[in-house]
């Protein structure tokens, strides 16, 4: 069967965000812009399945970059089943975050097709014989035009809803922010190719308001 991966382009916006990095211990400071692992996230709250992955190829930045020191409220342990539960009051602790406010973005992802045999914890005789993959895409296509997705999409820490709609080929769209920065060493995602999970980061570099983001098995991703 004949496939191609399919391009899109979602428009994302919140009033704050929180793209936590990951060398403050203590307190939470963000990144200057959207993670390409938050933006990946955002493809996958709108719709994912074992036969899919989505790969951010751009990241383009809409809105200037603004800052807000905000105090937030965590929980200081993690409920057990061994346990009765975490009682909140008690473990509540009050920590400062400098976020971002009024953030907003278009993020370009390739929706990439696994085939069965390349599914980890899937066999090939559990795939359909006659998948489809197009299928997805148009999955994908009606539920973003929609609005709909199976979580709701967050902007770096779950209290940040984001907001998002699908951008098509011929709609009109506003440029991107008028200003080029180097932004350093950012989180690029988690690597699951191996047997444990592993961080993977990359050199962000800003030019007129726009991201490229380098495949993950680029030289350019740093393990």
């Amino acid at each position: 069967m004949d496939y191609f991966d399919k391009n899109y382009c979602l428009e994302v916006w919140g009033e704050m965000a929180c793209f936590t990095r990951p060398e403050f211990k203590v307190e939470r400071v963000s990144y200057e812009v959207i993670t390409p692992s938050a933006a990946r996230a955002i493809f996958d709250a709108i719709f994912w399945k074992p036969a899919i992955r989505w790969e951010v190829t751009r990241i383009e930045v809409l809105n200037p970059i603004k800052w807000a020191a905000v105090k937030r409220n965590e929980v200081g342990a993690v409920a057990s089943t061994r346990s009765n539960g975490v009682f909140i009051e008690e473990r509540r602790q009050q920590k400062a975050a400098l976020v971002l406010r009024d953030v907003r973005y278009r993020l370009h992802a390739r929706m990439v097709y696994i085939p069965p045999q390349r599914r980890k914890g899937e066999s090939v005789h559990a795939a359909d014989a006659n998948e489809n993959p197009a299928k997805y895409q148009a999955i994908f296509e009606r539920r973003a035009a929609k609005g709909q997705c199976f979580n709701q999409p967050y902007l770096g820490t779950r209290e940040f809803s984001a907001y998002f709609r699908l951008i098509d080929d011929d709609a009109p769209t506003v440029r991107p922010l008028n200003e080029t920065k180097d932004l350093g060493i950012m989180h690029y995602d988690m690597d699951f190719s191996a047997e444990t999970a592993m961080p993977v980061y990359f050199h962000a570099r800003m030019e007129d308001g726009v991201i490229d983001v380098p495949p993950i098995d680029s030289e350019e991703v740093m393990r």
